[in-house]
């Protein structure tokens, strides 16, 4: 392989939630908050600061559970949260592993606050996995930001051509290709290699049969 690093998404690559609605589909059933609420007063006015690393996670969180959830702290529900967005793809790991032995380096790109970050590199041992993580808040970027992608690049010492990305939506594809890296679109179909080998300029792996 002509790459010396691979670089993975996480949220809907690394990690797969079985159920189309994610996490929250039962939100209001085990905890009594209905994830649009949850939505309309925390997530679309608060998340662009937190998940850029200009507010913290509990420090948004907690007082608008206070008015809209009273019984529930921030704690509960961001314990329940990461324990039911945990759904590691252990087929596409399976894949990367020999990958890795290789000698490519591993890396996680992806939009991450800080908390959560921790939680799937310590907790979920991605840290076995991989050899380094990027995420937004710590960046202070995000896909499909050009400037997400170049901060990755600087941050791993890499050149943009020594780069092979996978990422689950085209748009952040397409930013990475704009910045000089080999991408493409992961949806779990095709084995890796053989993206690989077709963004490394040689004749395309037929799709088996379905």
């Amino acid at each position: 392989m002509c790459f010396k690093a691979l670089m993975v998404d996480v949220d809907g690559v690394v990690i797969v939630h079985p159920d189309p609605q994610g996490w929250s589909a039962h939100l209001e059933r085990d905890l009594g908050l209905s994830p649009a609420l949850l939505q309309s007063a925390f997530f679309a006015p608060h998340w662009p600061d937190i998940i850029l690393g200009r507010a913290g996670l509990r420090e948004r969180l907690a007082p608008v559970l206070a008015e809209i959830a009273p019984g529930l702290s921030a704690d509960r529900l961001i314990r329940y949260w990461f324990a039911n967005d945990a759904h590691l793809d252990q087929g596409l790991l399976a894949q990367l592993a020999p990958i890795r032995a290789g000698g490519v380096k591993l890396h996680l790109a992806t939009v991450q606050e800080h908390e959560r970050a921790r939680y799937i590199w310590d907790e979920l041992a991605l840290k076995r996995h991989f050899d380094g993580m990027h995420y937004a808040a710590e960046l202070g970027c995000a896909k499909p930001d050009g400037a997400f992608y170049r901060a990755v690049a600087a941050r791993s010492g890499l050149s943009p051509e020594e780069i092979f990305f996978i990422d689950d939506k085209q748009a952040n594809v397409d930013a990475a290709r704009g910045e000089g890296w080999s991408a493409a679109l992961w949806d779990g179909t095709r084995p890796l290699v053989a993206l690989i080998i077709e963004a490394a300029g040689r004749p395309p792996i037929p799709s088996p049969p379905p």
